[in-house]
């Protein structure tokens, strides 16, 4: 189950900070963060290596887009495009208002299977659903916390309540205590209602996942600061609890000498 908690206007050194971990099947090929688009705007994030597409995207104007996917009774449809895509077309924009304006109008929940989205930037917030209605439902979200696992917002989750506790601090964290504190957060094997050795408890609901074919792929990242530098980007290629966030704020430059979209 991936985890995408996102500060929204709580914390005084950035409108925006944004903690990921991507939970899948070990089987399945991924490529770490790089350049997602080089034209204008410049889109960071990982890549699916089946489909392309990605699970969190990141642009230069501080606009961040991820999912987390909507579990369905009859699994996956082969025959719908890749949910990967969607955080990409969301990171095209340069305001989250926008991208979320084009996204109502051109996507239909049909053509995709069922996920969750968040998006925001600087300035706003968005909730999305992706289900059995014809048009995605859109909620504006207000200051504050908002945590997102394999289940809707707002619901029961212990995944999210235990988030929920360990970010209370997070107003407190500034400069590298932030992410030191949001690592510690994504790494934490913590089981809510049990631990997996005595069989109780889902080890799904830990912060990072293990079990023998499923589990934490990888860690993001993001500090979205109030001007308009282009936004602070970490990335794990791997369970934090093993391997460091490294800085790859680097790649805007990098893709600063390509406008060749890949």
């Amino acid at each position: 189950m991936c985890l995408l908690a996102v500060l929204f206007h709580s914390h005084p050194d950035a409108p925006l900070v944004v903690a990921a971990n991507r939970d899948e099947r070990f089987a399945r090929p991924a490529q770490p963060i790089q350049r997602l688009r080089s034209g204008a705007p410049r889109v960071l994030g990982g890549r699916d290596g089946l489909f392309g597409g990605t699970w969190l995207a990141v642009n230069e104007h501080g606009v961040v887009g991820g999912l987390t996917n909507r579990p369905s009774n009859g699994g996956r449809d082969a025959s719908r495009r890749s949910r990967g895509e969607l955080p990409l077309l969301l990171a095209s924009h340069t305001r989250a208002a926008d991208a979320v304006a084009q996204f109502l109008d051109r996507v239909r929940c049909a053509d995709y299977n069922p996920c969750w989205l968040l998006v925001g930037d600087r300035e706003t917030l968005f909730y999305l659903v992706m289900g059995a209605t014809e048009r995605p439902e859109l909620v504006a979200l207000p200051p504050g916390l908002h945590a997102l696992e394999n289940r809707p917002l707002g619901v029961d989750s212990p995944k999210v309540d235990r988030l929920r506790e360990a970010l209370r601090p997070a107003g407190e964290w500034s400069g590298p205590a932030l992410l030191s504190g949001l690592r510690d957060v994504l790494r934490d094997h913590s089981i809510p209602g049990g631990v997996a050795e005595s069989g109780r408890g889902d080890p799904r609901d830990a912060a990072c996942v293990h079990t023998p074919d499923y589990g934490t792929r990888s860690a993001t990242v993001v500090v979205v600061r109030p001007d308009d530098a282009p936004p602070l980007v970490w990335f794990a290629d791997g369970p934090p609890c093993s391997v460091p966030l490294t800085d790859a704020s680097a790649l805007w430059a990098a893709s600063a000498a390509s406008r060749t979209t890949p």
